[in-house]
């Protein structure tokens, strides 16, 4: 696992760069607002499941991210990935808070202002 930098991340992103961009919080979280493209994989229980579902090829490039620099999930999410055979994981460490507070989009449900 390597983290990878805001900035990095939208290059990725906005270049359609091949990749899966992955939320671990839970779906409360994901529903309040989450990044251009995230996919939701709770790290839970099912999180082996989940993500084997959407991304079967472990070559694939996996980028997770969490709440905030002070969140766990990610990085434990992270560490999985590994144990599970992906060679490709970044981790947005900073997470969706600090993509919102430098003002980069975000997608969140119609009708609802994000916090």
């Amino acid at each position: 696992m390597q983290p990878i930098s805001r900035n990095k991340l939208k290059s990725m992103i906005d270049g359609d760069a091949s990749f899966h961009l992955v939320e671990v919080l839970d779906q409360n979280e994901f529903d309040e607002f989450h990044l251009p493209g995230a996919r939701n994989v709770p790290f839970n229980d099912q999180f082996d499941d989940r993500i084997a579902s959407l991304a079967p090829d472990t070559s694939d490039t996996i980028v997770v991210y969490c709440k905030n620099a002070d969140c766990p999930a990610s990085a434990k999410a992270a560490q999985r990935l590994e144990e599970l055979g992906y060679t490709e994981v970044l981790d947005y460490e900073d997470g969706k808070e600090d993509w919102k507070a430098a003002g980069l989009p975000i997608e969140a449900p119609t009708g609802s202002a994000p916090r």
